[in-house]
């Protein structure tokens, strides 16, 4: 019964290698694959240029809350942090941080949960 079990994955790998015209053709795309990662990857924490310096601390400490609920399997929702419902800044910039903070956190998230090093 095991061998029945393990002969179709095997037929199924002998197929692709048959099918394939040239394995190097395969290999060749492999680098470029990965540089498009690097590229998708690069300064994807770094927040926009147009935020003022309020809203980039929301979006630093958005980045973190979202590794922590990430890191801990914990149900992604921004509006279940401290940092978000009270922050620690001037009452008239309260928007400001928490647009900053949710605009990080669901980057962070995004993020984290596309990224294949993360699964």
């Amino acid at each position: 019964m095991t061998m029945k079990w393990l002969a179709l994955p095997v037929l199924a790998v002998a197929a692709c290698l048959v099918g394939s015209s040239s394995p190097s053709k395969a290999y060749a795309a492999a680098p470029q694959d990965r540089s498009y990662v690097q590229d998708h990857d690069h300064d994807w924490d770094a927040p926009p240029p147009e935020f003022r310096d309020v809203q980039r601390k929301g979006f630093h400490d958005g980045i973190e809350a979202a590794r922590r609920d990430f890191d801990h399997h914990r149900r992604a929702d921004a509006d279940d942090h401290d940092e978000y419902r009270h922050p620690h800044v001037d009452h008239a910039m309260r928007d400001d941080y928490r647009e900053g903070f949710r605009r990080g956190y669901d980057v962070a998230m995004h993020h984290l949960m596309d990224h294949p090093d993360y699964h």
